[in-house]
């Protein structure tokens, strides 16, 4: 029981048609389908399911929920009724409720993030097919993702008020759906206080992290490409567009990715993330980042990163 991966994301954006341009020729992403309420759904080259990102027009940008796949259908009623037996308010939805899915269940996290877990999605196949397949696909655009990677959301984080929505959504992911804690950023007198957390489901470092803020919130979704070279042409991307960055190609500490950062045109922060940084196996011991490392955890080259962490949707 639990989880089997990331899913798909879905964003609020403020203008469609800036938004399909934005995740097709800066990202590289496929639009497979528009629905009656306006939104729009795409996927990565590499990705088989119809869709891993969904864009539904709204008067501001942010996030409004996180799909997660489970392995079999039976996994939906064994989480529920786990749910139920601790007293954990989930709601049991039809197929097809969320879209192009089986039957599902909708539930949200300690922090307030809206969660979706489904076993059954319609799917289109690679861009490269499964008979032979070429390592890539002719006509690519932009940065050509290869799939959505993982996600960063903030959470509440006031410690003068004993408010830690960190930690407590890093027990409720590993309590309660088998997630592994990869990485953490503590502080405090103690070392104690968590204020970052990296968890996955899979052998990556990360499906999904939770950094500080003020309010909860997105922090940023991740596109997956191959390696250091991908991620500088990402941003080459972005400044020929003449688009909005974030901040200069860098590398983490924590999950040792490279990356590049920029916004797409309603604000919602992209990482563009290259390699697969190590293999999250789960004895694989747990790394700790403290307070006075934190930066070169965050930004391995260094550099001003301090409106990193203050600007988010």
């Amino acid at each position: 029981m639990g989880v089997m991966r990331l899913g798909h994301v879905n964003l609020k954006v403020m203008n469609m048609e800036e938004a399909i341009d934005h995740y097709v020729n800066i990202i590289g992403m496929t639009v497979t389908q528009r629905d009656p309420d306006g939104c729009a759904y795409l996927k990565c080259w590499d990705e088989w399911d119809k869709y891993s990102l969904v864009l539904t027009p709204a008067d501001e940008a942010g996030i409004i929920h996180i799909g997660f796949k489970v392995e079999a259908d039976s996994d939906l009623d064994a989480i529920k009724a786990h749910f139920k037996s601790k007293s954990i308010p989930v709601e049991a939805l039809d197929a097809k409720v969320l879209p192009l899915c089986g039957r599902s269940l909708r539930f949200n996290l300690p922090s307030g993030h809206e969660v979706w877990l489904y076993a059954e999605k319609e799917t289109s196949g690679t861009a490269v097919g499964d008979q032979n397949p070429d390592p890539w696909p002719d006509g690519l655009k932009g940065a050509g993702a290869h799939w959505l990677d993982h996600l960063a959301l903030v959470c509440e984080f006031n410690p003068e008020k004993g408010v830690n929505k960190i930690a407590e959504n890093t027990a409720f992911l590993q309590e309660h759906l088998q997630f592994k804690l990869t990485e953490r950023g503590v502080a405090g007198p103690e070392g104690d206080m968590l204020v970052a957390a990296f968890l996955t489901r899979t052998s990556t470092p990360h499906d999904i992290a939770f950094v500080p803020g003020p309010s909860m919130g997105l922090h940023h979704i991740a596109f997956f490409l191959e390696d250091w070279n991908a991620v500088l042409k990402a941003a080459d991307v972005v400044a020929k567009a003449r688009k909005n960055p974030s901040l200069t190609p860098n590398r983490h500490g924590m999950t040792r990715g490279t990356t590049y950062y920029m916004f797409d045109p309603s604000g919602n922060r992209n990482e563009t993330f290259g390699g697969m940084g190590y293999l999250a196996q789960p004895d694989r011991p747990l790394v700790t980042w403290t307070d006075e490392h934190m930066e070169r955890g965050l930004f391995f080259l260094g550099g001003d990163n301090k409106a990193f962490m203050e600007i988010y949707t």
